[in-house]
């Protein structure tokens, strides 16, 4: 079954420039309005629409005054703080490609990305100062290079860009050892329009309260582009970690919109106390990145009266299947298809034959959406394994209903999910083998200290002779992965299993 809206979006426009369509109406429309907030342990840097538009405009005159060629990469090392998105914007709206990375990359990691995407500028922040990276052309901006290039006379108009031009890259974990490049196109966001009235809910005057940190794409698509795109607020924390400061967000910036992932709420119900707090501004709660359990959904439904919009979404194409304002919440599925997209289950074994309600297979999405990647960054092999005909496919096995509402049967291939981040075992797997005298290694997604939440295990084979040290491997995995790609615990075996051909039997690790 392919669910179909009669209600399509409206076609892109021609020209189009990501960082005009969120940023230059809500200049002229509402110039005085708080745009950005950022609220730290010390205090709270708000910039206006009218304020972000001319930052925005400055610093992309003087990136231009770089002389770097237009669709150059301009990779952006920051932490969650507010000059990462403008640094995103500036290089969009300057006719560049803007990569935003992870602040949880370790330098390695970070230097990998690097290369790999050929960037022409690396913008580094405050904690990232002193890195050394060393690849050939490289134009390194450190906060007072940055601040020199803000003070530009501003652009007059942002980049004539057209909609199918790059805009920005991402990088996810796929099925090789490596992380790959996902380059997205200035309509991808025009592709999120109908995540408004489906999912979000957002429309102007509105305040967005986003959990994640800036430099997630979690975060930067639905807590930053879209409030913006649609003339709201984006409010944002990077202070200290504390599960009661969201309830105290919501109440103090009377956020409408609070968004996270499940393990945040569970959080704030834990030591939040969110039926004390004054939430009256909000009028629901968002999910995504990994499934809402049930119980959870219960319980904060029971606590705060409030609902929760879960969805579901990839990097490839952003967030496509909801439950919402216009989809009612059904437990343990993330909804249904927005309307005016084109997705369905084709077979796992091939073939473009859409499988009726009820049967499972493939989730895939129809190629012509407008927030469809244009493809995988030099990875060809990758980037047509990824598509059948017209379909992109995923590795997520689901089925429809005849509602249409997806339920979900795991992944048919083998990238975990660790606290809403794609791991690809392959990666940490190289990680593990390169400490001394392990002879073998496999990784797992298992439950955590929770059944509601998982945690990535390792389990290794050592050389003969040699004594095993869980610390000492866990540590050697902190300095060469993100956090979130780290393994928390390691099971020592004697031998991997594997079935008769010699392949690792992932399923059997205990």
């Amino acid at each position: 079954m392919s669910f179909n809206s009669i209600n399509q979006p409206e076609p892109v426009p021609g020209k189009f420039n990501l960082a005009r369509y969120c940023l230059a109406e809500n200049a002229r429309l509402r110039p005085k309005a708080t745009a950005i907030t950022v609220v730290g342990d010390h205090g709270a840097q708000c910039w206006t629409h009218g304020e972000f538009d001319l930052n925005v405009r400055r610093l992309a005159a003087g990136l231009r005054s770089l002389g770097i060629t237009p669709g150059a990469r301009i990779m952006i090392r920051m932490g969650n703080e507010a000059n990462a998105a403008l640094a995103y914007f500036a290089a969009i709206a300057g006719g560049y490609v803007a990569l935003l990375a992870s602040s949880q990359l370790t330098f390695e990691e970070a230097d990998f990305l690097l290369r790999d995407c050929g960037a022409s500028v690396l913008a580094l922040g405050p904690a990232y100062e002193t890195e050394a990276h060393e690849a050939p052309g490289v134009v390194v901006l450190r906060s007072a290079e940055l601040s020199m290039l803000a003070g530009h006379a501003p652009l007059e108009d942002y980049a004539e860009t057209a909609a199918d031009d790059p805009a920005y890259l991402v990088y996810t974990s796929g099925t090789t050892s490596r992380p790959k490049g996902v380059l997205h196109a200035h309509r991808a966001a025009w592709g999120r329009r109908p995540m408004r009235a489906h999912w979000t809910g957002l429309g102007p005057g509105d305040v967005m309260l986003h959990a994640g940190a800036i430099n997630w794409t979690y975060t930067l698509g639905v807590g930053i582009v879209d409030p913006l795109s649609s003339g709201a607020s984006a409010v944002l924390y990077n202070g200290r970690p504390d599960p009661a400061i969201w309830p105290e967000l919501i109440a103090g910036h009377a956020a409408t919109i609070f968004a996270a992932v499940p393990g945040v709420y569970r959080q704030i119900l834990k030591y939040g106390a969110p039926e004390r707090a004054d939430l009256s501004s909000l009028r629901h709660g968002l999910s995504a990145g990994a499934a809402l359990p049930p119980a959870l959904l219960e319980e904060w439904r029971a606590r705060t009266g409030k609902e929760i919009y879960e969805a579901f979404g990839m990097s490839e194409i952003s967030t496509f299947i909801s439950s919402g304002p216009s989809t009612p919440v059904r437990a343990d599925s993330p909804g249904r298809p927005q309307p005016g997209r084109v997705v369905a289950a084709l077979p796992q074994e091939g073939g473009e034959t859409i499988l009726p309600a009820g049967q499972i297979g493939l989730l895939a999405v129809h190629r012509d959406d407008p927030g469809m990647m244009l493809g995988y960054w030099n990875r060809p092999d990758e980037e047509r394994e990824a598509y059948r005909g017209d379909w992109f496919v995923s590795g997520d096995l689901v089925e429809f209903d005849a509602d249409g509402y997806m339920w979900r049967h795991g992944r048919a291939d083998e990238v975990m999910n660790a606290g809403g981040f794609r791991v690809s075992p392959a990666e940490v797997e190289k990680c593990l083998l390169s400490y001394d005298n392990v002879a073998e290694a496999a990784v797992a997604e298992r439950s955590g200290r929770d059944s509601e939440s998982t945690i990535i295990k390792a389990y290794v084979v050592m050389r003969d002779g040699t004594q095993s040290d869980e610390e000492a491997l866990l540590a050697h995995c902190h300095a060469h992965l993100a956090a979130y790609k780290r393994p928390r615990a390691v099971v020592f075996l004697d031998a991997l299993p594997r079935n008769a051909n010699g392949k690792l039997n992932r399923k059997a690790l205990p």
